[in-house]
């Protein structure tokens, strides 16, 4: 907390440097760019810097010299400019620098470099992931798995600093993922994610939603002139594949671009629940194991037109075709005060077609005044799914048995409008306001029906309706939002921020009864407006280029699909888990204190924040009564939660070859206790860890390895045990950097398993899963295109138009 709290400020005579970065075509600023200042004479690394949200770079601290700046951002030509001369420590203003896209540099000469692992900054950490080599062959949810701070369960969900996080795709919610982003990231090639953003504590300018924030994933764009593209396959152990292809033709007015992507995946996996129930001491222990085929097809086309420098739209259409069969055989052993009294084993297989697509337009206008800024998006998502579960249990002793036959359907639609305007008034003051508008609605339909012969065959067995567990469902929300913010600086050391984002949000929903002889409809609706105030205080120490940042905002986690459906899931007779219609939405308040500081080859990131919950939507464990072997699960607002912690976030590049990223995150975590719902108040400290380390061994051999450790950590009604694991690859880079291979082992020790209990007044339940065991994968890529920017050498220029190579 020393180097949080308490940095040293020393005043030693020194100069300052200092630029505004924006783009050659539309004059805009050009926010969180990379920026080193490198000695004239050795030109070793000095200080680094990355340009606020007004596009000004600052190195403060500055000794007498020499020296050359260097600017990189992704999607533009490196900056260089030497010959940068401070002397009598003076404060050298270099003005308006030019970024030219790097598209536009196919006739220069420019420097080979690579686009930096991990871009640090006060209010949100970019990590640039299109290089990851221990994903290559996987999906996004891999990635994910692999970007420092963040964490991914057994289920595929996401999570930041141990609680919900909002997914956003190319900064949309996307809207053919329908109720269940997860399954959306479980189909989405790894490699065609660019970078992943995420931003803890967001500004009003963007959704309330979120307990921790935002995670926004950044596709792959080509922005090269001419005809570009790439192909890539993999193939993994089980039976994993990947294949997919991406062209891209751009012009001075178009910029035509699709995609195709191709996966097979077969996880394998397993896992042990032993239930023991304290009134009569009996057990039910069961253990599982399973697998989980699928196919998908993700196709992307579109086209941007460039109506004027100043003016861009683009349409595009997103297509996604996704199958699954899921199996599991589970064995169960029945413990009557520890004699075996009975065992039994289920068989279950589930199939599922999914079909989503959407439909995107895009506006963009850039005014005459530098920085102002008009951009608009319509959108609209159709997803639909259409499943069979089948399930046969087969009891020891006197009881045949029992199967049942579930069969249900999903269909949602998704429309987004939003309009964002941005106005400077000074170099340091600009004004934001803006309009959000997303419906969505949903209509799923359950209906059950249940095995009525002695042979039990799935196949060829009698099947009878089941009304008590035969529903539809039908639910339409709404968040309309408007929201402004102000930035500012009081003087050339401290700045704020400020911003006010109401929300209204309404939530319908119809659940109807199948049975009829007992119909029966029942009505649910949630209507609230709240405020969503943001404040961001900046404070830059002097002669040290070091930042410090406060900052407070109020958010909101809403239930999802799964969680406000009331159809009892009985895929395990066992246990029985529903959704409540009734949920409130989470409100949560965040505050954040971070410390920024460059040590030389050494960049540092350190947040201190507290988070405090209430109305927390968590599912609550029970049974109807002592004597009966079923528990329940259903979603409710179980009680409020305080988090606090203090994150430790460092990029050290030890040598040109060598580089590693550590990530430290200390939590903790406290339950208050609910009387209602037998709750007791429980607090517990926690920690998760992970460390990725890069080493190239010649320009086109280099190999990458990743470790994490996430330790046990408290819950409403249990705890989850520690879990970690390691992953390890390499890369070679052939035909002259036209075509890469790489290899890569996930889960090397076989460790990562999920494990922890749950407690009740009336049931203790310890249980293990594993979602995926150990994989290989081998890939190879291969890229191709009229113009290659890889290859090159170097140019330098002393005015202020500087171009150089992509990054």
């Amino acid at each position: 907390m020393a180097i949080l709290l308490f940095p040293i400020l020393t005043f030693a005579q020194s100069g300052k440097i200092s630029a505004v970065l924006v783009d050659e075509k539309t004059g805009a600023t050009i926010n969180h760019a990379s920026a080193s200042l490198l000695t004239g004479a050795s030109q070793a690394y000095l200080k680094g810097a990355q340009s606020d949200n007004n596009g000004r770079v600052t190195f403060q601290g500055v000794p007498d010299g020499t020296f050359t700046l260097r600017i990189t951002y992704v999607g533009y030509a490196e900056l260089i400019k030497s010959d940068i001369v401070i002397s009598n420590s003076s404060n050298l203003n270099l003005g308006k620098l030019i970024l030219k896209p790097a598209g536009e540099m196919l006739n220069e000469v420019v420097v080979e470099g690579k686009v930096p692992a991990m871009q640090i900054g006060i209010d949100r950490k970019i990590f640039n992931v299109g290089e990851s080599l221990v994903s290559a062959g996987g999906t996004a949810t891999d990635l994910l798995a692999n970007v420092p701070t963040l964490q991914v369960d057994q289920d595929g969900t996401v999570s930041l600093r141990g609680s919900n996080v909002k997914i956003l795709i190319d900064g949309k919610e996307s809207a053919m993922a329908g109720n269940d982003v997860t399954a959306l990231l479980q189909s989405l090639p790894a490699n065609s994610i660019d970078k992943v953003e995420i931003i803890t504590n967001p500004s009003s300018k963007y959704d309330a939603e979120g307990q921790t924030g935002i995670v926004n994933i950044v596709l792959k764009k080509n922005i090269r002139t001419g005809l570009n593209g790439s192909v890539n396959a993999s193939a993994g152990s089980y039976d994993n594949y990947m294949a997919g292809l991406a062209l891209n033709y751009r012009d001075k007015k178009f910029n035509y671009f699709g995609s195709y992507n191709y996966n097979r995946r077969n996880m394998l996996g397993g896992g042990k629940v032993d239930n023991t129930f304290i009134g009569n001491g009996s057990r039910i222990y069961n253990d599982s194991e399973s697998s989980r085929k699928g196919k998908g097809h993700n196709v992307k086309a579109g086209v941007d037109y460039y109506l004027t420098d100043q003016t861009t739209v683009g349409v595009s259409a997103n297509l996604s075709v996704r199958n699954s069969d899921r199996s599991e055989d589970l064995n169960y052993r029945y413990f009557d005060h520890p004699q075996l009294s009975g065992t039994s084993d289920r068989n279950s297989r589930q199939f599922e077609d999914d079909l989503g697509y959407d439909l995107n337009f895009d506006f963009r206008h850039q005014f005459k005044r530098s920085g102002e800024e008009l951009t608009a998006n319509v959108s609209y998502g159709n997803d639909k799914e259409d499943g069979t579960n089948d399930f046969v249990q087969f009891f020891s002793g006197p009881t045949s048995g029992s199967g049942r036959k579930n069969i249900t359907s999903e269909n949602g639609k998704v429309i987004n409008l939003q309009a964002d305007y941005v106005i400077p008034f000074s170099e340091t003051s600009k004004f934001e306001t803006g309009y959000r508008s997303q419906i969505r609605k949903s209509f799923d339909t359950q209906f059950s029906k249940t095995l009525v012969s002695d042979s039990l065959s799935v196949s060829n067995g009698d099947y009878l309706p089941d009304y008590s567990i035969s529903n539809d469902f039908d639910f339409t929300s709404s968040v309309h939002a408007l929201y402004v913010n102000y930035q500012n600086k009081l003087n050339d050391r401290i700045g704020y921020q400020i911003g006010l984002r109401g929300e209204q949000f309404e939530l319908k929903s119809t659940y109807f009864s199948k049975d009829p002889e007992k119909p029966e409809i029942t009505d649910g609706n949630q209507d609230f407006f709240r405020l969503y105030p943001t404040v961001f205080l900046t404070y830059d120490l002097d002669d040290s280029g070091d930042k410090l940042q406060l900052s407070y905002s109020r958010r909101v986690q809403r239930a999802r699909g799964w969680q406000i459906n009331p159809f009892p899931d009985v895929t395990d007779d066992m246990n029985r888990r529903q959704g409540n219609p009734n949920l409130k939405p989470e409100d949560v308040h965040a505050f954040e204190l971070s410390y920024a500081k460059t040590f030389g080859k050494v960049n540092l990131v350190s947040s201190a924040y507290f988070n405090h919950t209430n109305d927390v939507i968590q599912p609550y464990v029970f049974r109807i009564d002592s004597e009966s072997s079923t528990t329940y699960s259903i979603w409710e607002n179980l009680t409020s939660r305080s988090l606090s912690g203090f994150e430790f976030i460092s990029k050290i590049n030890a040598t040109k070859d060598f580089d590693l990223t550590l990530n430290l995150n200390l939590i903790h975590t406290s339950f208050k206790a609910n009387e209602a719902y037998e709750l007791k108040a429980r607090n517990g400290f926690g920690y998760n860890s992970n460390l990725t380390m890069n080493y190239k061994f010649t320009p086109t051999f280099s190999a990458q390895m990743r470790g994490e450790y996430n330790s046990s950590r408290v819950m409403a009604q249990g705890k989850l045990n520690a879990m970690k694991g390691v992953d390890i690859a390499i890369k070679k880079d052939v035909f002259n950097k036209k075509a890469s291979v790489m290899f890569n082992v996930r889960d090397v020790f076989n460790s990562r398993k999920m494990k922890g209990y749950t407690e009740t007044p009336e049931l203790i339940s310890n249980f293990e899963r594993q979602w995926m065991k150990r994989m290989f994968t081998l890939s190879v890529s291969y890229r191709f295109g009229s113009q290659d920017l890889t290859k090159s050498k170097k140019k330098e220029t002393n005015n202020n138009e500087i171009s150089g190579e992509e990054y």
